[in-house]
């Protein structure tokens, strides 16, 4: 379910049956582990009546809980704010309190929008046997909110978050770039076009104050010159995959302003394999793959998950999200008989495979990939089915293994997406941290945000295509 103020995992029982009550039974408040055993027991004996979940001991540790939860998930308040936000993720018919309520939480699911999704019954009782017996469960609004939007296809979760997201672009920056190229797919051309205008006709520098984002934020200029076939957002793009290269024209060891960061696989490799698309000139391909290698050096781990950072070994989220990602945006580029589209490839497909494994029961990619207990974070989940959604409509990766699991990645987005764009568990602004502790303790922002607000409309145009 989560993890505790001391990283320790909190352990989540299930037993889901399709079409039937969403039940979940939560025990351990207190921090007393007594009653763990009466309620597996019960748990184990109304198996196929209900879908159960179970959290024997909510609160191991004996903090003080409080809710709803204050503070920024997940560094203040840890174990309130994972099973608060858990149970509205989760969308029950009712919860079950074994035993004490001490923050009165049973009152809190009643009477607040919980992770803004709805209200959720909940009851405290005794910890005898047989409380699962004799319930008359009803759909829970939050049940009933998680059902309608589940029931929302690709293009209609797509125009819900095309309003808040993808209006502006005050700097050509990857974040506000991202939901533009989304819109592009919507048929939107001339409003992006719009958009997009001062650094077209020149009113402003594209590369201003250049950081590393600002080279993924090109690709928006990459997308409007294949679509428009304009050589003026050629030159934009030349103008940032040139920085890759000195003054004498030599290619520089990696592209740029990479500050050592996985994300720099999205962020810096693609704008090169963009560039030697729209130019025909092999020097940007050659650059893109020696790029893709000075990272995978310094970021790619045994294992074939990537660290953030020399730093750490942390498998960030979003971390691993950017080189997938960067990946298929670059075989998206790269011509078929270049002879390192293969080598971008096995990258790829291996990648794919390792992160595969690393999907949680919901469908959630976590915030410390190889962390199950973290929490389950919406943009590398997103971004993550964005890279396997482009594998297989390319054939880059077999869609009889693949489709399934981006399938499970949408359910768990599409439940995480609010009708006004109001997301759930968005990893804040992350910098190379130096230990793991710091990603696990990274602020989860819900509500409105423009960086998951972007991955999930970019996703949802995926699917559409």
């Amino acid at each position: 379910m989560g993890l505790t103020t001391s990283d320790k995992p909190i352990p989540c029982l299930r037993e889901t049956v399709a079409n039937k009550p969403s039940i979940v039974i939560v025990g351990g408040l207190d921090g007393d582990d007594a009653n763990s055993g009466l309620i597996r027991k019960e748990m184990a004996r109304a198996k196929g009546r209900y879908s159960l979940f179970a959290i024997p001991v909510a609160n191991p540790e004996k903090t003080a809980l409080q809710f709803p939860p204050t503070g920024d998930a997940y560094a203040k308040n840890t174990e309130s704010h994972y099973l608060w936000r858990w149970l509205g993720a989760h969308a029950p018919d009712l919860v079950i309190i074994v035993g004490a309520d001490p923050a009165h939480l049973a009152e809190a699911l009643a009477s607040n929008q919980v992770a803004g999704v709805g209200t959720i019954p909940a009851r405290v009782v005794a910890a005898k046997p047989a409380f699962l017996k004799g319930l008359d469960v009803k759909p829970s609004p939050a049940h009933e909110e998680i059902s309608r939007r589940l029931a929302r296809s690709p293009l209609e979760v797509a125009h819900q978050l095309e309003v808040p997201y993808g209006h502006e672009l005050d700097q050509a920056v990857y974040i506000s770039a991202v939901p533009l190229i989304a819109r592009l797919r919507l048929g939107e051309t001339a409003d992006v076009e719009r958009i997009v205008a001062p650094f077209y006709t020149g009113e402003k520098n594209s590369l201003e104050k250049a950081t590393s984002s600002h080279f993924g934020g090109h690709l928006i200029f990459a997308e409007l010159a294949e679509r428009t076939k304009k050589p003026r957002y050629v030159e934009l793009v030349r103008a940032a995959a040139d920085m890759a290269f000195d003054a004498d024209g030599k290619p520089k060891e990696a592209m740029p302003l990479n500050n050592e960061m996985s994300d720099s696989v999205f962020l810096g490799t693609p704008i090169l394999a963009a560039a030697g698309k729209l130019t025909g000139d092999q020097k940007y391909f050659d650059m893109a793959v020696r790029h893709l290698r000075y990272m995978e050096k310094l970021d790619l781990r045994p294992d074939g998950l990537y660290r953030h950072s020399p730093l750490d070994e942390a498998a960030w989220g979003r971390g691993n999200a950017f080189p997938a990602m960067g990946l298929a945006f670059t075989l998206e580029y790269l011509p078929k008989n270049d002879a390192k589209n293969e080598e971008v490839l096995t990258a790829y497909q291996h990648l794919m495979e390792t992160l595969a494994r690393f999907q949680d029961t919901d469908g959630m990619w976590h915030e410390v990939i190889d962390v199950p207990g973290s929490y389950a974070e919406f943009t590398a989940t997103s971004m993550i089915a964005v890279a396997m959604q482009k594998g297989i409509r390319h054939g880059w990766i077999p869609a009889a293994k693949y489709g399934p699991i981006v399938e499970r990645a949408w359910t768990a987005i599409k439940g995480r997406v609010a009708p006004d764009g109001q997301l759930i568990d968005v990893c804040t602004s992350t910098g190379k941290q130096k230990n793991l502790k710091a990603y696990l303790d990274r602020k989860a922002i819900l509500g409105l945000d423009p960086r998951g607000g972007a991955m999930a409309l970019l996703l949802a145009t995926e699917l559409i295509q």
